[in-house]
């Protein structure tokens, strides 16, 4: 593989409730612990991060399924919802992808989304790690 791109990010202070930048400083966020896991919440956290990263991921890949298909999916959105909890070791993530494409029947939808599932560089990073749920809507 040709990379063409390398993102860098650190992490400093107290993890989760720390601190991350970006290399280049378009991310420099405050990370706090969600009040649901026993932190005061108020800031942003991994999860919202990866929920952005995916969700953005997958549309992309959702518009290269679609433009293979010659189908024009210009007003298309992915929704991302990470969860996490504990599992056998530490804690796990649950993803749930929601693809909504206006114009597109069902079918249509269905089949964009398992191919977007195929393309996209999240999808086959998570894959066989995690479990992502994927629906269509139209």
């Amino acid at each position: 593989m040709d990379i063409q791109y390398t993102a860098e990010a650190t992490s400093s202070g107290d993890a989760r409730n720390g601190h991350v930048r970006s290399s280049d400083g378009v991310i420099d966020q405050d990370m706090t612990m969600p009040k649901e896991m026993g932190g005061p919440g108020g800031g942003t956290n991994p999860e919202q991060l990866f929920a952005a990263g995916y969700a953005a991921c997958f549309h992309q890949a959702l518009k290269l399924a679609a433009g293979q298909a010659d189908l024009d999916i210009d007003s298309s959105t992915v929704e991302a919802r990470v969860g996490i909890g504990p599992d056998a070791e530490s804690f796990g993530l649950k993803v749930w992808l929601t693809a909504t494409v206006p114009g597109a029947d069902q079918q249509q939808a269905d089949r964009l989304v398992a191919r977007a599932h195929e393309l996209c560089p999240y999808s086959k990073a998570t894959r066989g790690n995690i479990e992502v749920n994927l629906s269509a809507a139209v």
